[in-house]
């Protein structure tokens, strides 16, 4: 997904979508009964899972950066962070200027409401998503300031048990998840009534992506003292590619020769941030899940978050993004934890949330691919205005690129 994904997730997602949709417009209460209570089950198996995967993925983050800190490293990661939770801002601030102008259908006027359930199954997790993320900080922290070797072991052991829960457990089970939820939807008559709000939401992000990069390649001018159309003009090969394959890393090697391709980058920088950035930096992805959020809450449970909320969402939100690359599946699903237990999101807010998220993902990709390119300016200017670590890119440099 963005930064991770690939595009078979995505078409079960939209395949699930799809059917469990078309289904909902014809089942009956019967179906609808069992529909409820298998959802209800995935549920709470993804839930379950969230806690899980908060600890299993932060904490050996903060230990692999605490071994392996350097200056650059340090000033890399939180640019990353940085452009991150400032995208998740940017959206935040749009959103409330925007969203209550999109003429939303609340919850409350469906035409028909889903039968209880027949089988209830309980899972609770162990601990809450919030004492699961300062769990995970403060072990990280710990693990790194006094260097305990089998505490590290341990750690990056539960990353690998953690790795396969998600691929072969939580991952698979979400396009039935999905599924099973639009057809709740489809069946309840929301669908139909909200389907004009899910393209303009679409629309509205990729035009915010490209006012956020265009905010990121200033900055990256301003700090350097470069001209950042030089790097910018270069980028389309990277952007379509990121677009048509959904994976940063399939765009890597795409990216790696359009970065070098530029005459104010090192080869140096190039060949430090932009692979760095393609597991780090996901502004285009978390602008869009703060945008979506914002919607849905309103769409669903009829207000958006308070301010204060939205605060404390979109600083999580950058820690998900740069301290959980590898989660298969995207920024979406490394963040469900704080979706829940800060938005206060349930089964029906969650798997709208994957859903609509699948729509845009390749762009939201296009965006965190593009920035990259900013953030290795910007690095130039702090590291390597004078040449320090090596000159600008010659001709016969790109020219071989």
């Amino acid at each position: 997904m963005a930064k991770t994904g690939n595009a078979s997730l995505i078409l079960k997602l939209l395949a699930g979508l799809i059917i469990g949709a078309l289904l909902g417009f014809v089942a009956n209460e019967s179906v609808m009964d069992v529909v409820v209570s298998a959802r209800h089950i995935f549920g709470q198996i993804i839930f379950f899972l969230v806690p899980l995967v908060i600890v299993g993925f932060i904490t050996p983050a903060i230990v692999r950066l605490g071994r392996n800190a350097s200056k650059i490293l340090v000033t890399a990661v939180c640019l990353a962070y940085v452009s991150s939770v400032g995208a998740a801002l940017f959206s935040m601030f749009s959103g409330y200027l925007i969203i209550p102008h999109l003429s939303i259908a609340t919850q409350t006027e469906n035409l028909r409401s889903l039968p209880e359930m027949v089988f209830r199954l309980d899972i609770p997790p162990l601990f809450s998503v919030m004492s699961a993320l300062i769990t995970a900080l403060f072990f990280g922290l710990g693990i790194a300031w006094t260097k305990s070797e089998t505490l590290s072991r341990i750690f990056m052991e539960l990353e690998r048990v953690v790795t396969w829960l998600v691929t072969r457990v939580l991952i698979p089970i979400l396009p039935f998840f999905v599924g099973l939820s639009f057809m709740g939807l489809a069946y309840e008559g929301s669908l139909t009534r909200h389907l004009p709000v899910f393209v303009s939401m679409v629309l509205l992000v990729i035009v915010g992506h490209f006012i956020w990069l265009a905010l990121l390649y200033g900055i990256g001018g301003a700090v350097s003292g470069r001209n950042p159309s030089r790097i910018f003009r270069y980028y389309a090969p990277a952007y379509l590619t990121a677009v048509g394959t959904m994976s940063s890393a399939a765009t890597l090697p795409v990216a790696l020769e359009c970065a070098r391709r530029s005459p104010v980058l090192s080869k140096t920088m190039v060949e430090f941030m932009v692979p760095l950035g393609a597991t780090v930096h996901l502004c285009g992805s978390v602008l869009t899940e703060t945008f979506f959020c914002m919607t849905i809450s309103l769409m669903l449970y009829g207000t958006l978050p308070s301010l204060g909320t939205m605060l404390l969402f979109c600083v999580l939100l950058g820690i998900f993004a740069v301290g959980a690359p590898g989660v298969p599946g995207g920024t979406v699903v490394a963040s469900l934890g704080i979706v829940t237990g800060v938005l206060g999101f349930d089964q029906t807010g969650v798997a709208l949330l994957i859903a609509i998220f699948a729509l845009q993902d390749s762009f939201g990709t296009a965006c965190n691919v593009t920035g990259d390119g900013a953030l290795t300016l910007m690095l130039e200017g702090l590291f390597n205005r004078h040449g320090e670590l090596g000159p600008l890119q010659s001709p016969q440099d790109m020219e071989n690129a």
